[in-house]
């Protein structure tokens, strides 16, 4: 039987001991490709940041907090799995500094200074061995040479190409492109009813391979 990971949900990167930089990733994308992994059979560990949903009971869940969190639970998952799902969306920036306490107002700009966090998805393609790796983009402009531009640096199978306006929403639009480029299919509806469509072209493409 299979095993799969999936990334879901969004990671925080605190600022104070009360503020940090996130998006608006709900995690219902995760929840539902669990739930259709489940459905076909396939064990699944859920790897994800802060949610309000509830994830399959079937799943065995590791929940984390930071994109530096995410990576370290993932590497340790990763090499007793099949496959990655990439469906999370990890903070890309972090304080260079996190303040001990609350920041005041000043009545002045605050500046910050930010680095880059790790690519979980990135650091997982590095590691893999036999594994396939399904990865999710979200972009606003070039998008689909941006989202194959993610495909090759990050050694994935698929990229499966959100719109924008689907986070944090039910329903979502989103294409699913191969290495070559192909779209392989162009999906609109809840979030529930595509992701049993890409699970479907991920059991075709890359399980049963």
């Amino acid at each position: 039987m299979a095993r799969i990971l999936i990334t879901s949900g969004p990671t925080r990167q605190y600022l104070d001991p009360v503020r940090y930089l996130t998006n608006a990733s709900s995690g219902r994308m995760g929840r539902a490709l669990a739930a259709a992994a489940i459905a076909a059979g396939y064990e699944v560990v859920i790897v994800s940041g802060p949610v309000d949903v509830d994830y399959p009971p079937q799943a065995e869940i590791i929940p984390i907090v930071s994109t530096e969190e995410m990576l370290e639970a993932c590497q340790k998952v990763f090499p007793r799995c099949d496959g990655l799902i990439g469906v999370a969306a990890p903070c890309d920036y972090r304080p260079v500094q996190v303040a001990l306490y609350k920041m005041k107002r000043t009545g002045r700009p605050l500046l910050l200074e930010l680095v880059e966090t790790p690519d979980v998805v990135a650091a997982l393609g590095a590691m893999k061995t036999s594994q396939w790796i399904v990865a999710f983009a979200l972009e606003t402009d070039d998008r689909h040479m941006r989202a194959l531009q993610k495909l090759e640096r990050k050694k994935c199978d698929l990229v499966v190409l959100n719109s924008p306006t689907s986070i944090h929403g039910p329903d979502t639009q989103a294409e699913v492109i191969d290495a070559s480029g192909t779209v392989l299919a162009h999906l609109s509806g809840s979030k529930d009813q595509v992701a049993v469509e890409i699970f479907r072209i991920i059991h075709q493409r890359l399980i049963r391979r």
